[in-house]
């Protein structure tokens, strides 16, 4: 497990909707009645108590273009926080082609999927472990390596701070008891503050584990028995829609998760074209937004 400040990134997660139903979403993406849409006191909020944090402060969703503020969010983000540590993950969205230029603006890198690239695929997020493997020590050490905690985020959303990205989506999606609150300083957090987070929402969750991979593109969920049972609970619409599968795929030793296409500058920049918006590598591997013309929508 790593601390909090030697990830690479926070995300501010300001809203779960999405244009998307990719398949095993790690923000569970679909099993929501309705989507939240961050308010914007809770975002000054995240981003105040963000503004020492020395590394990247990540936008995020669900596709956070469709936040009926986000020209405003982004505005105070970039009026807190320098635009080299700011970064936005997004599809860029059909009809949102306005916000080109504020995006090359406020954020210093983009990472950028539509879901275009026909190979991408995501590990099982909702196959309980627990279902599979008994072994507490087993189970432990799994979870202390996840590549995924040790990789990507950690996360703030509208009901708190999470040391994981899923174990957020999770809280959300679950109807939990929410995060740590939101105040300057929290993302110094280390592993010892984890276990509370940790022992309620890995035991739910497949990412640390070697599970068989789905394309994107199926736009279906796997999901484990105790995991079938709590979407049921909650009345999920990607279950009553069919979408999800009770996985039978195993446990394996070949890792598999780390997608390859955030090394494809030509597909980030075939979709960054979309917004007439060219990337430029930075030193640090991450693309950096320039805006090169009126998008589309306006010719």
């Amino acid at each position: 497990m790593k601390s909090i400040i030697d990830k690479d990134t926070v995300q501010i997660e300001i809203t779960n909707a999405c244009s998307m139903r990719c398949s095993n979403c790690t923000r569970l993406v679909g099993h929501h009645k309705k989507p939240y849409m961050m308010d914007m006191e809770t975002f000054k909020k995240c981003v105040d108590s963000l503004v020492d944090f020395p590394k990247m402060v990540g936008i995020m969703g669900g596709e956070p273009l469709l936040h009926p503020k986000f020209e405003e969010m982004c505005e105070y983000l970039h009026s807190k926080i320098p635009r080299k540590r700011c970064g936005l993950w997004s599809v860029f969205p059909k009809g949102k082609e306005r916000y080109a230029p504020l995006i090359a603006k406020v954020f210093g890198s983009v990472l950028l999927n539509d879901h275009s690239r026909p190979n991408i695929k995501h590990g099982p997020v909702l196959v309980s472990v627990k279902d599979y493997i008994k072994d507490d020590f087993n189970f432990w050490y799994f979870v202390d390596h996840c590549w995924m905690q040790n990789t990507w985020s950690a996360s703030v959303n509208p009901k708190g701070a999470f040391f994981c990205e899923v174990a957020a989506a999770m809280d959300v999606t679950f109807n939990g008891p929410g995060g740590w609150p939101i105040e300057p300083g929290w993302w110094k957090k280390t592993p010892k503050d984890f276990v509370e987070q940790m022992e309620r929402y890995c035991k739910d969750c497949g990412v640390a584990f070697n599970l068989k991979a789905r394309l994107d593109t199926e736009n279906v969920d796997d999901v484990s028995p105790r995991m079938l049972e709590k979407l049921k609970a909650i009345g999920s619409p990607k279950l009553k829609k069919g979408n999800v599968s009770v996985y039978k795929g195993g446990v394996t030793k070949v890792q598999q998760y780390i997608n390859e296409f955030r090394n494809d500058g030509a597909y980030a920049r075939k979709v960054a074209r979309k917004y007439n918006i060219e990337l430029d590598k930075q030193p640090n591997g991450y693309l950096s937004p320039r805006y090169v013309g009126p998008p589309a929508e306006a010719k």
